[in-house]
């Protein structure tokens, strides 16, 4: 589905004049603009963050509660276990409370549930067993919620507990000693979108103020010190807004994890920038939140996704450099395996969608199978929700585990802008066994009998409360630039408006009418790097992140606009602008010429005079031609092209025209010269049959009925 290019502004006299005041660049100061800082004051109090404020962490519901059961807990020496979740803002929210109750000299511990074995948040089982070992007080971090019964059934054994959680709340609160989220209905908390890491770090300034006896402003420096590069990881992984005071803590805990203080993050960025024979890089990474967001927060999640998560929490606990360093080896191995298994998972997906989704009756997309890995369907889920522009549900029931004779299935759901994806699991919550998330993104356990039935009413309930607008995936460009403006100056002064993230989001633009000069394969097809090129100017480099040249679709010879991001690409000591393409397409004037010949192509199809002049019916060299491209590609491996592709592939192609290739392609299927399949708009697969005999072309009908319409012009 082609996605929606939206231009939020433009440049006029008024950015130039913020450009001077500011002493910057039109492309920083137009984006300062577009973003709501229209004057210097304005612009000055964001770059300096002069408006972000940290509010009291005594404002959140029930944040006095917590601090006195836990301070309790301390003072009676009360084992405390921390209960996360596997995810990287449940692994930096266990570590950070672990150090800091370590530090004040608490006998703590943590437990992260098994992905596999026990699937998201607190089971009654895994609480008997803490219980069991001597907990006293348990602490949930980034979960719990939902949890009621499991926390009545903790009270039944005389066990407290503490939630800390950030997910959106429905039904009654859990009966716990505390309850602390910003999000649940009676908090009147001015900030809702802290991490699970950030509620965390609320509850850890709250209780160093009362135990040490000092204000909230020192108490949130000491905090800060020492836990804001593992609170920016947490927030940023959880793509959470890098606004209020998320900015603050994000940019604070970037420059604390520049500044390499924690053994197991240094180790972590070392081990991700290391080269193919092993040798360390000597070029330290540029840390951003694209960096901890597309690098090293892949790492830490793939712990729990595929191993252990605790993996990651002692990575971040451990003290010992040779400790930190096989730790960090081994997120990086694990994360090589998860995404081998998130290929093959998304290959059979698609395959799924292809043959059987509904795409005109149901918006949101519901997949199950018995052999997926629990803890990569999430980031599948992702991948098909920004192929198809639709939610996506991905359930599976690799180890179930069940109940009596029915199988319990674990699910993991992405939605899109304009479908709260929790609102339409509580509407199907009778369905479903257990359930929670956010709006975009939620998990849910559910049972194989019920899998139908949950299908067609999520799908009821989307087509009710889903627009037919909301299913055009649209991405927002700042502003258009010319490619006379992709340089290292600009690229540099746009890092003056980071921390980026949601609602500060990495600048966007459209590059319009640019010349494809080559396309190139880039880790064995896995990525795709574009050169292009307009009126005699030096040719950019845009790298196709995920995207093979095939799926790209792009050709030399081609005029595309191009929707990308800015970055500088660093190597062998120099430093250039490229563009980071987040979408590509043929420009407006080559998409009407397409959409011209296809129309003509239709009208003959359907029986329309050819002129005399008209080159389009095909000779027994024009077949030729094209059959000894099928068959030369065959030899690499090579059978599934687009018309388009074809066209620019090779220059005898281009001189056949599209309409006469439309035709070619037809007669090879009718006369079965050679196998073809249709597999998509236009796009089809061939297969060679190696024929001895040669064919009579003159026996084709399609040609026969061609000549009769010209005959008749």
């Amino acid at each position: 589905m082609q996605k929606k290019w939206n231009v939020l502004g433009e440049r006029n006299s008024a950015t130039e004049e913020l450009a001077l005041a500011l002493g910057i660049g039109t492309l920083a100061a137009g984006l300062l603009s577009n973003r709501g800082y229209t004057t210097k004051e304005a612009a000055e109090r964001f770059l300096h963050m002069e408006e972000e404020l940290l509010h009291s962490p005594m404002r959140l519901r029930d944040m006095d509660k917590a601090v006195a059961r836990i301070k309790e807990a301390l003072d009676k020496k009360e084992r405390i276990v921390i209960y996360g979740d596997y995810d990287v803002d449940g692994v930096t929210s266990v570590t950070i409370l672990y150090l800091y109750l370590a530090a004040k000299g608490a006998d703590v511990g943590y437990y992260i549930p098994n992905r596999m074995g026990e699937g998201y948040g607190m089971s009654e089982g895994s609480l008997d067993h803490l219980i069991d070992e001597g907990a006293n007080l348990i602490v949930t971090v980034d979960t719990g919620i939902t949890a009621n019964a499991e926390v009545d059934h903790a009270l039944s054994r005389g066990i407290d507990i503490v939630v800390t959680d950030h997910h959106e709340c429905h039904g009654d609160l859990p009966n716990a000693a505390a309850v602390v989220n910003p999000r649940r209905p009676d908090c009147d908390y001015p900030f809702k979108e802290l991490a699970g890491v950030g509620v965390v770090f609320k509850l850890l300034c709250a209780f160093e103020a009362n135990y040490m006896n000092i204000s909230e402003q020192e108490a949130v420096r000491h905090v800060c010190e020492e836990y804001a590069d593992l609170v920016a990881i947490g927030t940023i992984a959880d793509v959470m807004p890098i606004k209020d005071e998320n900015r603050l803590i994000v940019a604070y805990g970037l420059h604390k994890i520049e500044k390499g203080e924690r053994m197991g993050l240094t180790a972590l960025c070392e081990a991700v920038a290391r080269k193919p024979d092993g040798s360390r890089s000597t070029r330290a990474p540029k840390v951003t939140s694209g960096f901890i967001g597309y690098t090293l927060a892949p790492r830490i999640n793939a712990a729990g996704r595929i191993s252990s998560a605790s993996l990651a929490v002692e990575l971040f606990l451990t003290s010992s450099r040779d400790k930190a360093d096989e730790l960090a080896a081994r997120l990086c191995d694990i994360n090589r395996e998860r995404q081998s298994e998130e290929n093959r998972i998304a290959l059979e997906a698609y395959a799924k969608i292809e043959a059987s989704h509904d795409f005109e009756n149901n918006p949101v997309i519901v997949l199950e199978a018995d052999s997926w890995h629990h803890g990569v369907i999430g980031i599948v889920a992702s991948r098909i929700t920004e192929k198809y522009g639709l939610p996506s549900i991905l359930i599976s029931f690799d180890g179930a585990q069940s109940d009596g004779n029915v199988d319990i299935g674990k699910g993991s759901g992405r939605s899109v802008k304009g479908l709260n994806l929790v609102d339409a699991l509580v509407h199907c919550g009778d369905l479903l066994e257990k359930y929670g998330g956010h709006e975009l993104a939620a998990g849910l356990s559910v049972r194989r009998e019920n899998i139908d039935a949950f299908r067609e009413k999520i799908n009821a309930y989307a087509r009710d409360n889903f627009s037919h607008e909301d299913l055009v995936p649209t991405l927002d460009a700042d502003f258009e630039i010319g490619c006379d403006e992709v340089n290292i100056e600009n690229a540099d002064e746009l890092r003056i408006l980071e921390p980026y993230g949601v609602s500060n989001p990495v600048p966007s633009f459209i590059l319009r009418n640019m010349i494809v000069t080559d396309v190139q394969s880039i880790s064995f097809g896995k990525h795709t790097k574009i050169l292009l090129a307009r009126s005699g100017m030096p040719a950019l480099t845009a790298m196709y992140f995920s995207r093979s040249p095939k799926d790209a679709e792009v050709y030399t010879g081609d005029t595309v606009d191009v929707f990308a991001t800015m970055d500088i690409n660093e190597f062998g000591g120099q430093r250039t602008a490229q563009l980071i393409v987040r979408d590509i397409r043929i420009c407006d004037s080559e998409a009407k010429k397409y959409e011209m010949l296809r129309a003509r192509y239709d009208e003959i199809w359907q029986g329309g005079a050819i002129s005399a002049g008209e080159d389009v019916i095909p000779n027994r060299d024009d077949f030729g031609t094209v059959y000894n491209f099928i068959r030369r590609r065959a030899r690499f491996g090579e059978d599934v092209f687009t018309v388009r592709e074809m066209l620019l592939r090779e220059e005898p192609l281009q001189n056949i025209g599209y309409i006469k290739l439309r035709f070619i392609i037809n007669v090879l299927l009718e006369m079965n010269i050679v196998g073809v399949e249709e597999i998509g708009d236009e796009k089809y697969s061939f297969k060679i049959h190696y024929q001895s005999k040669h064919t009579d072309l003159e026996k084709s009908a399609l040609l026969r009925r061609l000549r009769a319409q010209q005959r008749r012009a």
